[in-house]
């Protein structure tokens, strides 16, 4: 089930603030720290790591492994990179996403895992989440409910570390100030590469849905029906060619 079904049918508006942030904050130092604190929200974990690999020109190997941040607690040392237990599996992958799952061998030194993996070309995009050893192994349902967010969480890692690349610095700051936010910002950023056109309204409301906004909420503030905002939001997400939150999210990071 992916985030679409899955929310459309049970609204977290705390989640969609989150997932605002965590849009907002894409090429910030802050980036894994707030798909940390989304992740740990929806599926308790200890730490989180972000890394793009990139394979040699024969792809039978990786010539390079970028730490695209890291939160929770700090690790226990680990072998090289290099060595790692699912190498063969990322470097070997077809499909777009593959999804790992690695119980701790030694008590004392590994970790419950779940690894999170997206493809293109000859580039590999990674999310690491980790349970210490002490702590339960993830759940079928835990490791269902990743799955269901790394439809959004692996588009933006993507995101993420272009915006690294092109070295932009960012400050990561709160989405709640609209008008001096970031996310207003890069909205108004994407909305120019895709030469798309929104009226003020539709920009109103795909910012409010963006930052956790309700439809009753908007409603109030721009002093409205409901009836209009969810017209606004047809409006807005036919331009765009998305569907909803989530389709939204997804085109914010460039997906």
């Amino acid at each position: 089930m992916k985030l679409t079904a899955s929310l459309e049918h049970r609204p977290d508006p705390q989640l969609y603030l989150q997932l605002g942030e965590l849009i907002a904050s894409s090429g910030a130092n802050g980036f894994a720290e707030q798909m940390f604190h989304l992740v740990d929200a929806q599926v308790p974990v200890h730490r989180l790591e972000l890394s793009e690999w990139t394979l040699d020109p024969r792809q039978t190997s990786i010539s390079r492994i970028k730490l695209l941040g890291s939160a929770g607690a700090e690790p226990p040392p680990s072998a090289d990179a290099l060595r790692h237990p699912l190498l063969q599996s990322i470097i070997q992958m077809k499909d777009p996403l593959l999804i790992e799952f690695k119980a701790p061998a030694n008590a004392h030194h590994s970790a419950h895992q779940c690894h999170l993996v997206s493809r293109s070309g000859d580039r590999r995009w990674v999310i690491c989440f980790h349970r210490l050893p002490t702590q339960r192994a993830f759940t079928l349902a835990e490791l269902s409910q990743l799955k269901t967010l790394s439809d959004t969480l692996l588009p933006l890692v993507e995101h993420h570390g272009q915006r690294l690349g092109q070295s932009v610095q960012r400050s990561g700051s709160p989405v709640s100030d609209l008008d001096n936010g970031s996310l207003r910002h890069s909205f108004t950023e994407r909305l120019a590469q895709e030469a798309v056109k929104l009226s003020s309204r539709e920009q109103e409301v795909c910012l409010g849905l963006l930052t956790g906004g309700t439809v009753p909420e908007m409603a109030q503030r721009l002093n409205v029906k409901n009836s209009s905002i969810e017209t606004y939001l047809k409006r807005a997400t036919a331009k765009l060619r998305v569907s909803g939150r989530h389709g939204l999210a997804k085109w914010m990071a460039g997906a």
